[in-house]
């Protein structure tokens, strides 16, 4: 069975050297350790957990990225043209420490929340078709329509989305269905 990581780097979304080091890493445990690992974890499902693809795009969950590290990270890993949906309550985030990093990986910017003007302000001049959603599947709906063939849509909103959404899991849970019901 494959792993998303093993599935994200074979799609060119993350480098072979990430999921190799993390199989090496996973290999060189003894088969004790691994299953106390995972009786212990628990479920990691909204961190880069792959969705679908959609006519050769995928659609990527990062729906717990509720900072601006995790989304960093998010977007560090991408090889390929990332569709990127972002936003919520992020009034105090510094969205320009990643505007560097935004210019080289995101091709189109997808606000969804109630108020993104922190996010026009950082980012309006790198991308001045953004596109404001208020729901989830307006968001998706605009990605699907934005993405062509060999990119990715990327959930990951860099702070928390209590404006719309109950939890990180619920807006998770609602990209997914609304990936589904392209």
């Amino acid at each position: 069975m494959r792993t998303n990581l093993e599935i994200l780097a074979q799609q060119g979304v993350v480098s072979r050297s990430m999921a190799e080091s993390v199989s090496m890493r996973i290999k060189d445990m003894r088969k004790r350790a691994i299953q106390e690992s995972f009786q212990d974890f628990g479920h990691a499902g909204h961190r880069l957990e792959y969705v679908a693809t959609v006519r050769g795009v995928d659609y990527l969950d990062d729906a717990k990225a509720c900072n601006l590290n995790s989304t960093w990270f998010a977007l560090e890993t991408m090889k390929r043209p990332v569709i990127w949906i972002a936003g919520g309550q992020g009034k105090d985030t510094d969205w320009n420490a990643m505007k560097d990093l935004v210019s080289r990986k995101v091709k189109h910017l997808i606000c969804v929340g109630v108020d993104n003007k922190a996010l026009h302000t950082a980012y309006g001049d790198l991308f001045p078709d953004m596109v404001e959603a208020d729901s989830m599947m307006a968001a998706v709906q605009a990605a699907y329509l934005l993405a062509n063939e060999g990119e990715v849509v990327l959930l990951s909103p860099a702070c928390p989305s209590f404006d719309l959404f109950e939890s990180y899991q619920d807006k998770g849970l609602q990209f997914k269905k609304a990936v589904c019901e392209l």
